[in-house]
C-alpha cells in the first residue's frame, strides 16, 4: 500500500542520521575516483564478519515499516508501493520450502548471483546484497543480470519483469525490478564492486568488464548510474544499512554517501521527460525559468507533509514542510542550473532548472 515513511536524501552531513560511527570513513577526505573506491574497499572489508548463511538479520533489517507498516517481510519482488500488495509474508513463518507459484514462501535472493563468484564465502553470506524475496520470483530471475526489459516473457504480480534487454549494446535476457527499488539495487551493486575489489576480476558476469576499478561493462554501468540518480536513498535503505552493520560489522558506503558514486563512476545523462520513471506527478513550467513551480498529481497532495528535492548525485538539496496545505506551488531556494528530482510520498518526477 501507500508509503508511510517518506524518502529522505543524504547529504554529506548525514552520517549522524545514518548512524555510522564518526570515524568510520576516516581517510576518505580529499580522495576521488578509483583511489576513493580502494579506500572504501579497505574500510568496508575491515570489520566485516562472515556470520554464515541464516535468517537472523532479516527480522531487524527487512520488516515492512514503510508501506503497509505491518512488519511483514518487505519483498522488493512483491511490494506494490501505490496500492494493495498481491500477497504478504509473515517474518519467520513463510520461509521456503517448496513452491509452485508466487505468494507461497520467501527465500534469500543473492542480488549478485552466487554462480558469478562460484558460491564462495564471504560473498555468499554477505547480507549487504542478500534480500528476502518471493521464492518463485527469485527462481524466475535465476542468474540473469538486472537490466531494462524490451519485450517481457514473464511479469510478476508487482510488475517485475523478465525478458529481452532493451539496453543499447546488450541483447540478452535480463530481469527488471520495479522503479521503486532500482536505486536500491544499483547501490548494492556499487557496494559489491567496492567490497570485493581485490577479488572481482575473477568473477564471471555479463554485467562486469573484467577490471577491478570500473568493474561494470557498458551499458550496465550507465543503467546503474541512472537508477541511482532516479531513485535516491530511502529510509528503508538507511534502516537496513544500520541493521546489517550491527549484525556483520560493515556498511554500504553508498547509502551513507550516494555522492561518492558520482565521484567514482561519474553520472548518467537523464532525459527530463522519462515517463517510465516519473510517478503521476507533474511540474510546470518545466524547464523552470524562475523560482516557483506548480505541482499537480493524480492523488490528493495535501496528505503529504513533506516534499524533497534531490540533485543528480542523490543529495537532498531542499526539504519543504507541508508543501501543499495552502496550494500547489513550491518556491525553489538557490537551485543552480541542472536536473533535479522532486519526491513527495510515493510520487516523483524530474525537472530542469534553467
Amino acid at each position: 500500500m501507500k508509503k508511510i515513511t517518506l524518502l529522505l536524501g543524504l547529504a554529506i552531513s548525514s552520517l549522524a542520521f545514518s548512524q555510522a560511527p564518526a570515524t568510520y570513513y576516516d581517510g576518505t577526505t580529499g580522495l576521488t575516483g578509483f583511489t576513493l573506491k580502494t579506500k572504501l574497499s579497505q574500510i568496508v572489508t575491515s570489520g566485516h564478519q562472515d556470520k554464515g548463511y541464516n535468517w537472523t538479520v532479516f527480522s531487524s533489517a527487512d520488516r515492512d515499516k514503510y508501506y503497509e507498516n505491518d512488519n511483514s517481510v518487505l519483498d522488493i519482488y512483491s511490494e506494490n508501493p501505490t496500492g494493495p500488495d498481491p500477497y504478504n509474508f509473515s517474518m519467520g513463518t513463510n520461509q521456503c520450502g517448496n513452491y509452485n507459484g508466487e505468494g507461497v514462501c520467501y527465500n534469500r535472493e543473492h542480488t549478485i548471483p552466487k554462480s558469478t563468484f562460484d558460491d564462495a564465502r564471504p560473498m555468499h553470506n554477505d547480507y549487504n546484497h542478500l534480500l528476502p524475496t518471493d521464492g518463485y520470483v527469485n527462481g524466475r530471475r535465476g542468474n540473469w543480470p538486472y537490466g531494462e526489459v524490451g519485450t517481457a516473457t514473464w511479469t510478476s504480480k508487482n510488475g517485475s519483469k523478465l525478458g529481452s534487454s532493451k539496453l543499447n549494446g546488450y541483447n540478452g535476457t535480463v530481469f527488471e525490478p520495479i522503479n521503486e527499488f532500482k536505486g536500491d539495487i544499483a547501490r548494492i551493486y556499487f557496494y559489491f564492486a567496492t567490497r570485493y575489489e581485490s577479488l572481482i576480476q575473477g568473477f564471471n558476469y555479463d554485467m562486469y568488464d573484467g577490471s577491478k576499478t570500473k568493474v561494470f561493462a557498458e551499458p550496465f554501468l550507465a543503467m546503474l548510474l541512472k537508477w541511482n540518480q532516479q531513485d535516491p536513498v530511502s529510509q528503508k535503505e538507511i534502516d537496513r544499512n544500520n541493521a546489517v552493520f550491527s549484525y556483520q560489522g560493515n556498511r554500504n558506503p553508498y547509502i551513507d554517501h550516494p555522492e561518492w558514486i558520482t565521484e567514482i563512476w561519474g553520472t548518467a545523462p537523464l532525459a527530463v521527460d522519462d515517463a517510465s520513471f516519473s510517478k503521476n506527478l507533474t511540474i510546470a513550467p518545466n524547464p523552470v525559468k524562475g523560482n516557483v513551480i506548480s505541482v499537480t498529481g493524480d492523488k490528493d497532495l495535501k496528505k503529504f507533509n513533506k516534499a524533497f528535492i534531490y540533485n543528480m548525485v542523490g543529495q537532498n538539496v531542499q526539504t519543504v514542510e507541508n508543501p501543499f496545505q495552502n496550494g500547489n506551488t513550491i518556491t525553489l531556494k538557490n537551485l543552480s542550473k541542472g536536473i533535479y528530482i522532486l519526491k513527495t510520498g510515493e510520487l516523483n518526477t524530474k525537472f530542469i532548472v534553467e
